[in-house]
């Protein structure tokens, strides 16, 4: 049996932490064990993973840099926290496979995503990526380096374009892998943007949705189930607000009303709703919402929130 596991920026860097390399190290530890087991439970995986905290933090890196060492555009630096989560995931991951005598190897693959020069998220930004700022702050970083912020969970937040994902550069060395049984970590941060130009590729600045990019890699890959995780237990009604409601299950219809009611917040769970869509318009099986710290259920469908078809 097939899955995709999408990771949720939780899974490598906890709230209220500075970000530090042993923070990430010790988070992505005990990640790693997880997904291990899942793997020693017999399941073909492929891993994708968030990377918003530290592409911001690379960002932020080369502007106060900047006179001293020639800043990278946006996509290179996609590419940079992209390597280093995955080196990092994947050694961690190959670690805690060994340890349980599961007899797994790991491959990581950094990964290319296809997106439309037209695309109407390039006019309209709304990406967030890097750490919370007070409104001083944003207001400061606004005026030096020209970022565009919005208030979120009370504090702001850089905001950047953020495409559709097309296609994956990849898609057949990702199959391969998966064919020969190897754990595939890839797709981090939803892949870098590039766009396609006759038969070259070029990068674009812009971040394409994690969540987006799992879905149609699950959907191209035919995963038996797409398990996004993420640091809440449910997809919720009324989230943070007097009668919020917790759902265990939930199908595409169902999806489509509590977003056209604005249930679900841009940016944070509405593109889980949206990718899990996706998937299971495209595929007829189940896509599941869940907290990392019950990934083992979730993958059983006995947690979270389990989003199926119309007629299931």
């Amino acid at each position: 049996m097939k899955l995709l596991l999408a990771l949720g920026g939780n899974a490598i860097l906890r709230k209220g932490q500075r970000g530090t390399y042993g923070q990430q190290e010790r988070s992505i530890a005990r990640t790693a064990g997880r997904i291990a087991g899942i793997a020693g439970m017999g399941y073909d995986i492929v891993l994708t993973y968030g990377n918003g905290p530290q592409v911001g933090d690379i960002l932020l890196r080369n502007e106060l840099a900047r006179k001293r060492i020639p800043a990278m555009p946006l996509h290179v630096c996609g590419g940079e926290s992209q390597g280093m989560l995955g080196y990092m995931l994947a050694q961690s991951l190959a670690n805690s496979l060994r340890t349980r005598h599961i007899g797994k190897e790991v491959a990581c693959v950094l990964t290319q995503t296809v997106v439309d020069r037209s695309d109407p998220g390039f006019r309209n930004p709304s990406k967030s990526i890097g750490p919370f700022y007070s409104a001083g702050a944003a207001r400061r970083l606004a005026r030096e380096y020209g970022w565009r912020m919005v208030k979120e969970h009370g504090m702001r937040r850089r905001v950047v374009a953020s495409p559709l994902p097309v296609s994956i550069v990849e898609l057949d060395t990702i199959r391969n892998l998966l064919s020969l049984g190897k754990v595939v970590v890839c797709a981090g941060g939803g892949g870098v943007p590039v766009v396609r130009r006759g038969r070259m590729l070029n990068g674009v600045d812009a971040v394409v949705d994690k969540d987006l990019t799992s879905s149609l890699l699950a959907v191209q890959l035919k995963v038996d189930r797409l398990v996004m995780l993420t640091d809440v237990s449910n997809v919720f009604l009324n989230y943070g607000k007097r009668g919020q409601q917790r759902l265990s299950k939930l199908t595409a219809r169902e999806c489509e009303l509590y977003m056209d009611e604005g249930q679900f917040e841009q940016g944070t769970m509405k593109p889980k709703i949206e990718a899990a869509l996706q998937y299971v318009s495209a595929t007829g099986r189940d896509a599941v919402i869940a907290s990392l710290d019950r990934v083992e259920a979730a993958v059983l469908g006995n947690a979270g929130t389990r989003i199926t078809a119309n007629n299931r």
